[in-house]
């Protein structure tokens, strides 16, 4: 069988680490895969023989450019998707298997156009966050917003990504993501987390089947792992707490991390990875931080070097970097947000409720003790 997964990256990141574990375990069961991506980050080596560019750095400029002007994400990128889809045709899937749409990379109704017109074609559409069911946004918790439920308008995130300087065409987006993205035949939805799954079934895509699929991780990757990470930091003799984002902002619990760095003994550290440039340099005593990686192994050695994983995030659907810190052996605290609590199966694993980072002191002597 020939299978077809679209997403915006390809073997890195979370999503495009998920697409490249999917893809080896159909090629082992003697099926051929390839996965079209759209954004213009290095495909790892090994993976590049499953990887088909859509597009371009231009074609993802114009299309960002677009968004920022007009509200349009997800409608740009004509070019780029015809080229594609005729590509697509080509190679002629029996499986589509979609990912993320957004990212600036793809031409949504194009996509669906194509994809209605080929009936005979088995559709599967993992979700990974809420962006296919609303006007705007991709998370909606931490503004605790419910428009989608009945249609967006106003939308109190237009200055979020797919950030928006002047236009706010949330209700148009909703209505036409509506149009296109329901009918089609032979589709199935497939959520990370029970807690998406009940979000899709309230929205207007509840019109489809719904399952609920825990992503997994490749433990032969994330296992313990040593490392000299301590000794050629001079860390050896302090406790570690770390967390690690693909992008840290305040929804991803920055802020906490902040306030936390002031309340921890002298001889306990933070270590964030995933920061920017800007972050780096106004990083407080305390701190120590790293930019985003795509080794994970080297991931894999530092979630095993810490004395504590925590993940203050405020709005996540099912947060991969909880399953790698407790594969490597880490202890893992996270924040009751999304389907996070859904992530934890070790027994000394915690959920405490959001904002309460001034716990982390007591639950790091905790694990100190057992150790």
């Amino acid at each position: 069988m020939k299978v077809l997964l679209i997403n915006s990256v390809c073997g890195i990141r979370s999503t495009g680490r998920i697409c490249t574990d999917i893809a080896q375990e159909l090629e082992r069961q003697g099926h051929t895969v390839r996965i079209a991506y759209g954004r213009v980050e290095q495909v790892p080596q090994w993976a590049e023989k499953y990887a088909v560019p859509i597009g371009g750095a231009v074609s993802v400029a114009l299309h960002g450019a677009r968004t920022r002007l007009l509200d349009d994400h997800g409608f740009g990128s004509v070019a780029a998707t015809r080229r594609f889809l005729r590509w697509a045709e080509e190679y002629d899937p029996e499986l589509l298997w979609l990912h993320n749409l957004h990212g600036y990379y793809i031409n949504i109704r194009l996509l669906f156009d194509w994809i209605r017109s080929r009936p005979q074609m088995q559709v599967k559409w993992t979700l990974h966050d809420c962006w296919a069911f609303t006007g705007h946004c991709s998370h909606f918790d931490f503004v605790r917003c419910d428009k989608w439920q009945t249609g967006c308008h106003r939308c109190p995130q237009r200055a979020r990504y797919p950030k928006s300087l002047f236009w706010d065409r949330s209700r148009s987006n909703y209505l036409r993501k509506q149009a296109i993205f329901t009918g089609v035949k032979d589709l199935t939805l497939i959520t990370p987390s029970h807690w998406l799954a009940e979000l899709v079934k309230q929205s207007f895509l509840g019109c489809y089947p719904v399952e609920v699929r825990h992503n997994t991780i490749d433990t032969e990757i994330f296992r313990p792992t040593q490392g000299n990470f301590r000794a050629t930091h001079g860390l050896s003799d302090v406790k570690l707490i770390l967390g690690v984002a693909s992008a840290w902002s305040d929804r991803k619990g920055l802020q906490d991390f902040y306030q936390l760095s002031r309340c921890l003994d002298p001889d306990t550290r933070i270590l964030l990875v995933g920061l920017d440039q800007s972050q780096l340099q106004q990083l407080p005593p305390g701190i120590l931080g790293l930019q985003r990686t795509n080794d994970v192994r080297q991931l894999a050695e530092l979630y095993t070097t810490a004395d504590l994983f925590f993940n203050p995030t405020y709005e996540d659907t099912y947060p991969t970097v909880n399953l790698e810190a407790q594969a490597c052996g880490a202890r893992v605290v996270t924040y009751r947000t999304g389907g996070a609590p859904e992530t934890l199966y070790r027994p000394d694993a915690r959920v405490i409720d959001q904002g309460d980072w001034q716990r982390i002191p007591q639950i790091l002597k905790e694990t100190s003790k057992q150790l």
